[in-house]
């Protein structure tokens, strides 16, 4: 089992691609500690894969003490940390014209914040145990320009910066520092994406827009996205970090 032993904290841990990457480090012999913001969703997981596996943590991380406080509870839970996969986020504002800063606020402090708090809580739990890997979760939108999602986008290509500096940084404390850069996922958050007007016509045509811009013809599946974040935590990733890897079928290949 590629991750025997190791110990693994998963933000947005209870939904789609956090989901999958919980069942997948847990399968692959990692104990988990899940971090999210639904208790309900938390709670299900932990009896799915059971509490010996799995410790539920829950918390908003657009929070700046919930995201401090969630990972040395994590911490705790597991007796260190060895992997981070940092992957909470939210779309945020379709437009900066009459820009929402409240929801500006927040889009930042999900997407980039909670990122930034996240390595920096966990970086001294990795370094006591000798090293361990950060995954970020961007998006395609943070290696190109989104119409749809400027501030999204402003957001990811922050993460991708990050992952490249802290990399650098963290290099000769044993921290590998990668991202993951998925196209449209078919997920619970697909919908703040195609669906901001509410209208099931609109969000049907983006949707078919986005993925006719798709060489491979489909969307992004969790598993998929949670399959690289796997690659990248595992010693066969040993010598990776500072990558962006695009999870889009294609889409950033132009």
């Amino acid at each position: 089992m590629r991750l025997e032993g190791k110990l693994a904290v998963v933000t947005a841990a209870a939904s789609g691609m956090g989901r999958a990457g919980v069942e997948r480090f847990v399968r692959e012999g990692a104990k988990v500690a899940a971090i999210d913001i639904n208790p309900d969703a938390l709670a299900a997981l932990v009896a799915e894969f059971g509490a010996d596996k799995v410790s539920a943590h829950v918390a908003d991380l657009s929070s700046a003490e919930d995201a401090r406080r969630s990972i040395h509870e994590a911490a705790e839970a597991l007796g260190g940390i060895d992997i981070l996969w940092a992957h909470a986020g939210m779309p945020g504002p379709a437009s900066v014209e009459d820009l929402d800063l409240e929801a500006f606020d927040r889009t930042i402090a999900l997407n980039v914040t909670s990122a930034a708090l996240g390595a920096g809580t966990a970086a001294p739990y990795m370094r006591k145990r000798g090293g361990g890997a950060i995954v970020f979760t961007a998006s395609i939108s943070g290696l190109v320009g989104s119409m749809m999602s400027p501030i999204y986008s402003a957001a990811k290509w922050g993460v991708v910066g990050l992952t490249k500096s802290l990399a650098l940084a963290m290099a000769a404390d044993g921290i590998r520092v990668n991202v993951v850069c998925p196209g449209l996922a078919d997920t619970p958050m697909k919908q703040g994406f195609t669906g901001r007007s509410g209208d099931p016509a609109e969000a049907a045509a983006n949707e078919a827009k986005l993925v006719a811009a798709v060489p491979m013809g489909r969307l992004v599946q969790p598993g998929e996205v949670a399959d690289a974040a796997l690659w990248l935590v595992s010693d066969e990733a040993s010598f990776v970090t500072g990558v962006a890897i695009p999870v889009d079928g294609g889409f950033t290949a132009r």
